[in-house]
């Protein structure tokens, strides 16, 4: 080859092999600072609490035995840490429940499958709930049901549940500071009962509230506790089944609702 050739071949892949890495550089920037791409990293910040969700339905509650897919993909959806302490973030989907404040708790997701599975819904149905707690209860019951009355008792667990409610967009939850044994009579009748604090006696209030062939899910009992499903037959017969012994929180009974000063006088 002679000289000038030469110069000429290696001037040619100098400015093709400039153009590649003029390319390669901008096409970098590009991905960069795509929208697109940034978007992903706060999915990536977030992921954990869909694994650990997941994984909670998996091992805690499937394998025990729960086999309705709404309600095993409901327990998935919802993000069960923002329902606790900030402190109990890293808890939140255990195998067991936990303290929200008030002496009171959210109980384990499988017992808050179980009972939602034990209501037996199929989507139209207008749900009363005794216990609101944190509302978590409320929010799996959300989206499998027309509408949900939730009554509390501790009146700062029903205001913050309210404003968490509201806060996730659950639209057809309705949240009352109130006393459950009363049931709530504006709304009855209900299609379902369900009932997160133990009783001694089932009120007879809710039963009374109910439609015929309505089903309650309420856990009774003082020290022992089993988990009950009440069918009403008619007006004056009921069918009642116990499912499996359970430990929750007892049933405030008062003639007044609680209110943050006299809390510590009721309890």
């Amino acid at each position: 080859m002679k000289h000038n050739d030469f110069k000429l071949a290696f001037g040619r892949i100098f400015v093709i092999l400039l153009f590649l890495l003029t390319f390669c550089i901008c096409c970098g920037s590009e991905q960069k600072n795509t929208p697109e791409k940034n978007a992903d990293v706060p999915k990536l910040q977030t992921q954990w609490w869909v694994i650990e969700a997941d994984r909670m339905v998996t091992n805690q509650i499937e394998r025990r035995g729960v086999r309705d897919s709404k309600v095993l993909r409901t327990m998935r959806d919802i993000p069960r840490h923002l329902f606790v302490p900030g402190y109990l973030k890293n808890s939140a989907y255990s195998d067991r429940p936990l303290p929200i404040g008030e002496g009171q708790t959210i109980s384990q997701p499988y017992i808050v499958a179980l009972m939602t599975e034990l209501l037996q819904l199929e989507g139209g149905e207008t749900i009363l709930e005794i216990g609101t707690g944190s509302g978590y209860q409320a929010a799996v019951l959300s989206p499998l049901v027309e509408a949900v009355f939730t009554i509390e008792i501790v009146k700062p667990l029903a205001n913050s549940a309210r404003k968490l409610i509201e806060k996730l967009g659950y639209e057809n939850v309705i949240v009352k500071w109130g006393d459950g044994y009363k049931g709530w009579i504006e709304h009855a009748p209900y299609d379902r009962v369900i009932v997160t604090a133990a009783p001694d006696q089932v009120p007879q209030a809710l039963i009374d509230q109910m439609k015929i062939g309505g089903l309650l899910v309420i856990p009774v009992g003082t020290y022992y506790q089993e988990l009950k499903v009440i069918t009403k037959i008619s007006e004056q017969e009921i069918e009642e089944k116990s499912i499996i012994p359970v430990r929750f929180v007892p049933m405030v009974h008062s003639e007044s609702v609680i209110t943050d000063t006299n809390l510590k006088e009721n309890r």
